[in-house]
């Protein structure tokens, strides 16, 4: 089930002014309510929250993969999508754990977004339950490395090019900036 709302003059806003409002957004929730409750709760009071001040969203997006030229349901849905920019993937644990941020690398590459927030409601402070997670992954970067089974050595460009590849691939998984 995808729920779509639009409120009008949402569009052209900048990707941090709009994780900066999905953030206030989720600490008016947070202060109303607290921690304890389901993700669930969280994701309806979020969703009114960021329909007053006036930003777009999505809810439970499905995500398919594209396995050999074929679109497949695996499953995967995102919790929310704001201004068909910014991935939220809520959470209510005890604390975050690197799957969660896996997680949401996982959709953002799926789904070709760049920008994503992780929120863990359960924090008894929200902001340190948040983190703000860049994609910087090429599809390019992953087909233009040799093979290590390869038994000649590459050109001296080519060596270049594949360190430079492994370092913005590299970059996917350490790319999380906790706010």
């Amino acid at each position: 089930m995808s729920l779509k709302s639009k409120p009008d003059g949402a569009e052209g806003r900048s990707a941090a002014r709009l994780t900066e409002m999905i953030i206030g957004a989720a600490i008016e929730v947070h202060r109303h309510t607290g921690p304890g409750l389901m993700e669930s709760a969280y994701e309806e009071c979020l969703c009114y929250e960021l329909s007053q001040v006036g930003l777009g969203f999505q809810r439970q997006v499905n995500l398919p993969i594209l396995y050999k030229g074929v679109k497949l349901d695996c499953g995967y849905k995102m919790d929310l999508v704001v201004e068909d920019t910014v991935v939220l993937e809520l959470k209510t644990v005890e604390h975050l754990l690197p799957i969660h941020s896996a997680q949401l690398l996982t959709y953002l590459k799926l789904s070709g977004k760049k920008i994503g927030l992780l929120m863990n409601f359960n924090e008894p402070i929200l902001t340190k339950g948040v983190k703000r997670l860049v994609n910087h992954f090429r599809e390019s970067s992953v087909t233009s490395v040799t093979s290590a089974s390869s038994a000649r050595e590459p050109p001296e460009d080519m060596k270049a090019r594949i360190r430079f590849d492994t370092i913005k691939t590299q970059r996917l998984g350490v790319s999380a900036v906790k706010n």
